[in-house]
Protein backbone atom coordinates (compact mmCIF):
# COMPACT_ATOMS: atom_id res chain seq x y z
CA UNK A 1 0.00 0.00 0.00
CA UNK A 2 1.45 3.29 -0.91
CA UNK A 3 0.96 6.37 0.78
CA UNK A 4 0.64 9.59 -1.35
CA UNK A 5 -0.23 13.14 0.27
CA UNK A 6 -1.88 15.64 -1.93
CA UNK A 7 -1.37 18.75 -0.15
CA UNK A 8 -2.82 22.34 -1.00
CA UNK A 9 -6.20 22.79 -3.07
CA UNK A 10 -7.22 22.20 -6.04
CA UNK A 11 -5.77 22.63 -9.59
CA UNK A 12 -7.68 23.06 -12.49
CA UNK A 13 -6.97 19.66 -14.22
CA UNK A 14 -8.33 18.50 -11.10
CA UNK A 15 -11.73 20.43 -11.46
CA UNK A 16 -11.64 19.29 -15.07
CA UNK A 17 -10.46 15.57 -15.05
CA UNK A 18 -13.29 15.26 -12.07
CA UNK A 19 -16.35 17.12 -13.89
CA UNK A 20 -15.43 15.27 -16.71
CA UNK A 21 -15.52 11.61 -15.09
CA UNK A 22 -18.78 12.74 -13.35
CA UNK A 23 -19.94 14.16 -16.69
CA UNK A 24 -19.34 11.06 -18.18
CA UNK A 25 -21.45 8.59 -15.56
CA UNK A 26 -24.29 11.00 -15.11
CA UNK A 27 -25.17 10.52 -18.94
CA UNK A 28 -24.38 6.35 -17.98
CA UNK A 29 -26.89 6.66 -15.11
CA UNK A 30 -29.98 7.67 -18.19
CA UNK A 31 -29.27 4.23 -19.46
CA UNK A 32 -29.09 2.36 -15.85
CA UNK A 33 -31.96 4.17 -14.36
CA UNK A 34 -34.08 2.25 -17.47
CA UNK A 35 -32.23 -0.82 -16.88
CA UNK A 36 -33.14 -0.68 -13.22
CA UNK A 37 -36.69 0.22 -13.76
CA UNK A 38 -36.23 -2.90 -16.03
CA UNK A 39 -35.10 -5.35 -13.84
CA UNK A 40 -37.09 -5.06 -11.45
CA UNK A 41 -39.18 -8.26 -11.80
CA UNK A 42 -36.37 -9.94 -11.82
CA UNK A 43 -36.13 -9.57 -8.26
CA UNK A 44 -39.78 -10.27 -7.87
CA UNK A 45 -38.73 -13.12 -5.42
CA UNK A 46 -37.21 -10.62 -3.16
CA UNK A 47 -37.23 -7.14 -4.06
CA UNK A 48 -35.12 -5.56 -1.76
CA UNK A 49 -32.22 -7.65 -3.28
CA UNK A 50 -32.00 -5.23 -6.08
CA UNK A 51 -29.76 -3.10 -4.28
CA UNK A 52 -27.12 -5.54 -5.70
CA UNK A 53 -27.38 -3.35 -8.91
CA UNK A 54 -26.18 0.02 -6.94
CA UNK A 55 -22.98 -0.30 -7.30
CA UNK A 56 -22.81 1.25 -10.75
CA UNK A 57 -24.70 4.95 -8.94
CA UNK A 58 -21.49 5.05 -6.63
CA UNK A 59 -18.74 4.61 -9.35
CA UNK A 60 -18.18 7.85 -9.74
CA UNK A 61 -18.06 9.01 -6.19
CA UNK A 62 -14.84 6.62 -5.31
CA UNK A 63 -13.22 6.94 -8.88
CA UNK A 64 -13.17 10.64 -8.94
CA UNK A 65 -11.86 10.48 -5.14
CA UNK A 66 -9.57 7.84 -6.36
CA UNK A 67 -8.23 10.13 -9.07
CA UNK A 68 -7.80 13.43 -7.57
CA UNK A 69 -7.04 12.47 -4.01
CA UNK A 70 -8.34 15.81 -2.73
CA UNK A 71 -11.03 16.14 0.49
CA UNK A 72 -14.03 16.65 -1.21
CA UNK A 73 -13.31 14.80 -4.93
CA UNK A 74 -15.59 11.95 -3.81
CA UNK A 75 -18.39 14.05 -2.60
CA UNK A 76 -17.99 16.31 -6.00
CA UNK A 77 -18.11 13.08 -8.39
CA UNK A 78 -21.17 12.26 -6.42
CA UNK A 79 -23.09 15.50 -6.85
CA UNK A 80 -22.34 16.31 -10.30
CA UNK A 81 -22.74 13.13 -11.89
CA UNK A 82 -26.71 13.14 -10.24
CA UNK A 83 -26.81 17.04 -11.32
CA UNK A 84 -26.33 15.88 -14.92
CA UNK A 85 -28.82 12.74 -14.20
CA UNK A 86 -31.19 15.12 -13.22
CA UNK A 87 -30.71 17.56 -16.53
CA UNK A 88 -31.05 14.39 -18.30
CA UNK A 89 -33.87 13.09 -16.72
CA UNK A 90 -34.35 10.90 -13.86
CA UNK A 91 -37.53 8.97 -12.31
CA UNK A 92 -36.46 10.11 -8.72
CA UNK A 93 -36.87 13.95 -9.66
CA UNK A 94 -34.14 16.51 -7.53
CA UNK A 95 -34.15 13.47 -4.98
CA UNK A 96 -31.28 12.35 -6.86
CA UNK A 97 -29.19 15.19 -5.83
CA UNK A 98 -29.48 14.08 -1.93
CA UNK A 99 -28.83 10.72 -3.05
CA UNK A 100 -25.48 11.70 -4.70
CA UNK A 101 -24.68 13.99 -2.16
CA UNK A 102 -24.99 10.51 0.16
CA UNK A 103 -23.39 8.35 -1.89
CA UNK A 104 -20.38 11.02 -2.84
CA UNK A 105 -20.02 11.26 1.39
CA UNK A 106 -19.88 8.00 2.11
CA UNK A 107 -17.01 7.51 -0.11
CA UNK A 108 -15.38 10.84 0.99
CA UNK A 109 -15.44 9.27 4.75
CA UNK A 110 -13.73 6.72 4.34
CA UNK A 111 -10.90 8.66 1.86
CA UNK A 112 -10.80 10.85 5.25
CA UNK A 113 -10.35 8.35 7.44
CA UNK A 114 -7.10 7.64 5.95
CA UNK A 115 -5.93 11.34 6.39
CA UNK A 116 -6.19 11.08 2.45
CA UNK A 117 -3.07 9.41 2.22
CA UNK A 118 -3.51 5.69 1.45
CA UNK A 119 -4.96 4.44 -1.70
CA UNK A 120 -5.19 0.62 -2.28
CA UNK A 121 -7.50 -1.41 -3.17
CA UNK A 122 -9.32 -2.38 0.11
CA UNK A 123 -9.75 1.66 0.48
CA UNK A 124 -11.64 2.12 -2.61
CA UNK A 125 -13.59 -0.82 -1.45
CA UNK A 126 -14.22 0.58 1.72
CA UNK A 127 -15.12 3.82 -0.28
CA UNK A 128 -17.29 1.73 -1.92
CA UNK A 129 -18.77 -0.17 0.61
CA UNK A 130 -18.94 3.25 2.49
CA UNK A 131 -21.03 4.76 -0.41
CA UNK A 132 -23.63 2.11 -0.57
CA UNK A 133 -24.09 2.57 3.15
CA UNK A 134 -24.95 6.04 2.92
CA UNK A 135 -27.31 4.99 -0.08
CA UNK A 136 -29.28 2.33 1.68
CA UNK A 137 -29.76 5.12 4.44
CA UNK A 138 -30.90 7.61 2.20
CA UNK A 139 -33.51 5.45 0.27
CA UNK A 140 -34.52 3.71 3.50
CA UNK A 141 -35.58 6.79 4.94
CA UNK A 142 -37.13 8.45 1.58
CA UNK A 143 -38.53 5.21 -0.59
CA UNK A 144 -38.82 2.69 1.82
CA UNK A 145 -39.63 3.66 5.33
CA UNK A 146 -42.64 1.46 5.72
CA UNK A 147 -41.73 -1.78 4.66
CA UNK A 148 -39.69 -2.89 7.34
CA UNK A 149 -36.82 -4.52 9.36
CA UNK A 150 -36.05 -7.56 6.89
CA UNK A 151 -36.30 -5.13 3.62
CA UNK A 152 -34.04 -2.69 5.46
CA UNK A 153 -31.01 -5.05 6.18
CA UNK A 154 -31.61 -7.24 2.85
CA UNK A 155 -31.83 -3.53 0.99
CA UNK A 156 -28.62 -2.22 3.23
CA UNK A 157 -26.41 -5.18 2.45
CA UNK A 158 -27.00 -5.72 -1.09
CA UNK A 159 -26.10 -2.37 -1.55
CA UNK A 160 -23.20 -2.02 0.46
CA UNK A 161 -21.94 -5.39 -1.04
CA UNK A 162 -22.45 -3.88 -4.56
CA UNK A 163 -20.91 -0.87 -3.60
CA UNK A 164 -17.65 -3.02 -2.23
CA UNK A 165 -17.70 -4.93 -5.45
CA UNK A 166 -18.77 -2.30 -7.78
CA UNK A 167 -17.94 0.79 -7.01
CA UNK A 168 -15.11 -0.17 -5.45
CA UNK A 169 -13.52 -3.15 -6.83
CA UNK A 170 -14.70 -1.18 -10.89
CA UNK A 171 -13.13 2.00 -9.85
CA UNK A 172 -9.57 0.20 -9.24
CA UNK A 173 -10.01 -1.23 -12.48
CA UNK A 174 -11.09 1.57 -14.14
CA UNK A 175 -8.42 3.72 -12.37
CA UNK A 176 -5.65 0.76 -13.63
CA UNK A 177 -6.85 1.04 -17.28
CA UNK A 178 -6.76 4.76 -17.54
CA UNK A 179 -3.20 5.03 -15.82
CA UNK A 180 -2.23 2.32 -18.56
CA UNK A 181 -3.33 5.35 -21.30
CA UNK A 182 -0.96 7.66 -19.63
CA UNK A 183 -3.94 10.45 -19.43
CA UNK A 184 -3.58 10.42 -15.33
CA UNK A 185 0.18 11.62 -15.82
CA UNK A 186 -0.40 14.80 -14.18
CA UNK A 187 -1.89 13.31 -10.93
CA UNK A 188 -0.51 11.11 -8.37
CA UNK A 189 -2.24 8.50 -9.07
CA UNK A 190 -0.63 8.43 -12.66
CA UNK A 191 2.84 9.10 -11.37
CA UNK A 192 3.15 6.60 -8.69
CA UNK A 193 2.12 3.34 -10.33
CA UNK A 194 3.96 1.24 -7.84
CA UNK A 195 0.19 1.39 -5.91
CA UNK A 196 -1.42 -0.15 -8.58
Amino acid sequence: MTSVTNQGGWRMVDIVVAAAVAVAFGVVFVAWNGLWLLAAPLFGFLPPAQGIMYGVWLLPGVLVGLIVRRPGAALFGGLVSAAVSLLLGTPWSADVLISGAAQGGGAELAFALFGYRWWSLPIAMLAGALAGLGAAIHDVIVWYPTTGVGYWVVFSASTILSGALIAGVGSWLLLRALIATGVLHEFAAGRDQREV
